[in-house]
């Protein structure tokens, strides 16, 4: 309820461009309620071109605890933090910060633990099985990273930027050396097919893979929430595939964000 707010509650804020499609602001406020922390997720559209003002400001608001990140930033965000994980680190992109010690930003991508965490909750399993990722950007190469650390034989990467996509392979081998190649929109002989492109989000985009091709024991993910039921899951259902959607990934990683701002 709205009216157990006041000038105590802790602003988290939700950055994109575009916001509209978010899950996280009733979602994530829903699970402040429900931990008992007097918390709101509060979405804020800012272009690429306003994003290290928006950062610069928001540093000098002392009720603002935390930040999630949404595309296009993820890059930007993990080049702003003074202090990041392990893995923002090495794949250099970030999907929250929270203060650090001296009121800095310490940052983390936590996309890849939501998308492997709803892939198992939809019935799906990873361990020694071939992976074709579609998109290197911001949650792709958690996604990626994710599949890897939790025992994919092999990732093939698909990315239209052939630059993106040759720069997420090299990160990828520094920790996993000859399991990570580049790929096409050819989903035939793998097991799980992640989209973490927006392929999908706009009713005119082309299908991320050649979804003719899917055999019906693919395990199906995408990582869009508007909509829900993207023309990829739509398809993969249709063909008799497993699939988790974007919204199940969110719901699988509020827990982690929530962990992640309130660590002690």
């Amino acid at each position: 309820m709205l009216e157990r707010y006041s000038g105590a509650t802790r602003i988290y804020f939700i950055i994109g461009h575009p916001i509209a499609q978010v899950k996280a602001p009733a979602g994530m406020t829903r699970f402040f309620e429900a931990e008992g922390r007097d918390a709101l997720c509060v979405p804020i559209e800012v272009p690429p071109s306003g994003f290290d003002a928006f950062v610069t400001a928001v540093t000098d608001l002392s009720n603002v605890d935390g930040l999630a990140i949404t595309i296009p930033h993820k890059f930007a965000a993990a080049r702003a933090c003074a202090t990041v994980s392990e893995r923002t680190r090495l794949l250099t992109t970030c999907n929250v910060m929270r203060r650090g010690p001296d009121r800095g930003w310490h940052g983390d991508m936590v996309d890849g633990i939501g998308s492997v965490a709803a892939l198992r909750a939809k019935g799906g399993s990873i361990a020694g099985k071939r992976a074709l990722l579609v998109g290197a950007g911001g949650a792709g190469s958690a996604i990626g990273l994710a599949l890897l650390d939790e025992g994919a034989a092999l990732l093939a990467v698909h990315d239209t930027d052939v630059g993106r996509r040759d720069a997420l392979i090299a990160r990828l081998l520094q920790r996993h050396d000859g399991r990570v190649v580049a790929g096409s929109d050819d989903p035939t002989g793998f097991a799980i097919v992640s989209n973490a492109s927006p392929a999908g989000m706009n009713p005119a985009d082309p299908l991320p893979v050649d979804v003719r091709r899917l055999e019906p024991g693919t395990f199906v993910c995408d990582a869009i929430t508007l909509p829900e039921i993207t023309p990829l899951i739509h398809a993969a259902r249709a063909r008799g595939c497993l699939t988790s959607t974007g919204v199940d990934m969110f719901e699988a990683e509020r827990r982690s964000m929530f962990d992640f701002w309130f660590a002690t």
